[in-house]
């Protein structure tokens, strides 16, 4: 009865919690919807209730935000809204912080990851994923020798975690993508690489 009831328990929970997190994220953006005004509502307009448009109305102004922001005017507003928002007192902290977790996450530049690499990290005996990132100029003229720049992210929310500079020579560069990795470590490493889990260094430590 116990084995049954575990099986049973593999099956219900993940679906559970999915759609659990879609319920939310459904009613969330559907609380978008609030924006619009009260003759244009769907719910008035079309007599019935209809769970996710809010989702399209959020696609819409985020596709919008980005069209915007691609000419000089919607930069200049968007400079000029940002320079405010920093001088808010406690809330220009909380932006400012989130602003960069999400320009290194989700950026196509420079400023996101670049490679998955292995650093020793707690101590010499033990390896963790890590992410290259950049050096900053004045940081790479104290060094003799190539030091690169890591973010090795916590388990299971990858947004926190700590910035090292590490020697190049003492890091495996893996072939593994960013996606991989950041799958691997909100999973906790359940959750395997589509080629049987496996990863192949390209440079090994001595």
């Amino acid at each position: 009865m116990k084995k049954y009831f575990i099986t049973g328990l593999l099956v219900w929970v993940p679906l559970g919690i999915t759609l659990w997190v879609l319920n939310l994220t459904i009613g969330t953006m559907d609380r978008t919807l609030l924006l619009l005004p009260g003759q244009w509502h769907p719910d008035r307009v079309l007599g019935i209730h209809i769970p996710g448009l809010g989702i399209i109305l959020t696609l819409a102004v985020v596709a919008l935000t980005g069209l915007l922001m691609r000419n000089v005017f919607g930069q200049y507003l968007w400079v000029q809204w940002e320079r405010a928002m920093l001088h808010v007192p406690f809330a220009g902290s909380i932006y400012k912080g989130v602003k960069q977790v999400s320009d290194t996450l989700l950026s196509g530049s420079g400023n996101s990851f670049r490679k998955v690499l292995l650093v020793r990290y707690p101590h010499p005996q033990a390896w963790s994923l890590a992410f290259q990132t950049s050096v900053p100029g004045e940081v790479r003229d104290k060094f003799d020798e190539e030091y690169v720049a890591v973010f090795i992210p916590t388990t299971p929310s990858p947004v926190n975690g700590f910035y090292f500079f590490v020697r190049k020579v003492d890091t495996i560069e893996l072939d593994m993508t960013v996606d991989v990795a950041l799958r691997s470590i909100v999973s906790m490493g359940v959750a395997a690489h589509s080629d049987n889990g496996k990863s192949h260094p390209r440079a090994l430590a001595p």
